[in-house]
């Protein structure tokens, strides 16, 4: 396994703090998927998968996997985890349920979106959750704006669908 940098496809340090593509190689792993037009794309020329997980790994080998590329806010050169902001608005205690996308912003090409579904008969602002998020994530990760659902739209399997979010609140986001 390695972590590799989204950009350049560079392995990154294991240092439990950098943060990149997990990829995987080995007698185990798959070079290509037969007959499907995605391989390219799913392996690198150096023959690794690559998974869509964001992750760091430690000197120890410990993996922490903290985000998907796919749901990753990236702000002008730099990328936020929206996994990280879920869980700061989840302990709020009277939110029950929490997402974050990435919408367009003509400056820094996607700045976050809360979605939160408020536990009944609560009465949530956007600036206390803005308040809660302060001190616990970088000032530059705050959402612009949270919206508040009844609930957030879920796939076939459970998880939450952070595309249909993404085309409800930014169509014209290419996702």
């Amino acid at each position: 396994m390695r972590i590799a940098d989204l950009e350049s496809g560079e392995a990154l340090p294991i240092d439990g703090a950098s943060r990149g593509e997990l990829q995987c190689r080995g007698p185990w792993v798959a070079r290509e998927y037969f007959d499907d037009p995605r391989s390219s794309e799913s392996f690198t020329d150096d023959g690794w998968l690559r998974t869509g997980d964001i992750a760091t790994m430690d000197a120890n080998g410990y993996l922490r996997i903290v985000d998907r590329t796919k749901d990753l806010v990236k702000l002008g050169g730099e990328w936020i985890s929206s996994v990280e902001l879920e869980n700061e608005l989840m302990a709020h205690p009277d939110v029950a349920a929490a997402a974050v996308v990435g919408v367009p912003d003509p400056k820094w090409q996607e700045r976050p979106l809360a979605c939160v579904v408020p536990r009944e008969g609560a009465r949530l602002e956007p600036e206390e959750l803005r308040a809660l998020l302060q001190g616990h994530v970088p000032k530059w990760w705050l959402p612009d704006d949270v919206v508040f659902l009844d609930a957030i739209p879920l796939t076939a399997t459970g998880k939450f669908s952070k595309k249909e979010l993404r085309d409800r609140f930014a169509p014209e986001h290419d996702t």
